[in-house]
């Protein structure tokens, strides 16, 4: 006798695909720029020395003005009036005082005539005042500007990506049992079989 059937077992078939964590690193850029600017370079600025010269007493001691001459006569007028009031009171006093036989009649007009003579021939320089001579002092300014550089950054930071890992599983071959009838047919009733022999049962 051999089998008649036949069980063949198809095992299961799984794929297994694994992916690895990575890191991905992105380097930062740096972009410059640059403008310039232009200075107003070398700037000078000089003023010179000023002199200022007042002639104005000077041309009034020899040529008065008309006003000035008014103020001058005015003024030795009243001068005048002091002296000749100071001459008379002292005149007065040296009377008061005279001896008997002294003649002060004579002594006043001596003393008159000498005064008149200092007054009419003294010497005197023209002009009596000088002129007022002032001065603003020089200034030099120096300026300088250079030209100018700008810098502009601009940065980008680096930038770290993480991918994490992963794991797919797919079933390729479903797991199965196969039972496969390997025997030859079987005839009902038996004596149906072309190769069919009856069976000798001796008593």
């Amino acid at each position: 006798m051999y089998p008649l059937i036949e069980i063949k077992t198809v095992p299961i078939e799984i794929e297994m695909k694994v992916t690895p964590a990575k890191v991905e690193y992105t380097r930062g850029t740096a972009d410059l720029e640059i403008s310039r600017g232009e200075g107003n370079g070398l700037n000078i600025k000089s003023r010179p020395i000023k002199l200022n010269i007042d002639t104005f007493e000077a041309r009034n001691s020899v040529v008065p003005t008309a006003m000035r001459s008014v103020q001058q006569y005015a003024q030795q007028g009243q001068q005048a009036s002091y002296t000749a009031s100071a001459t008379y009171a002292q005149q007065g006093q040296m009377l008061l005082d005279a001896k008997i036989g002294q003649d002060m009649i004579t002594q006043f007009a001596a003393d008159a005539q000498m005064k008149n003579y200092k007054e009419n021939v003294g010497l005197k320089f023209l002009p009596t005042t000088g002129p007022e001579i002032s001065w603003d002092p020089g200034e030099m300014q120096i300026r300088y500007e250079m030209d100018k550089l700008n810098f502009d950054w601009r940065v980008n930071q680096p930038s770290f990506e993480f991918t994490p890992g992963d794991i797919e599983l797919s079933v390729t071959q479903q797991p199965d049992v196969i039972i496969k009838y390997v025997g030859g047919p079987i005839y009902v009733p038996p004596s149906s079989d072309p190769d069919y022999q009856p069976v000798d049962v001796e008593a």
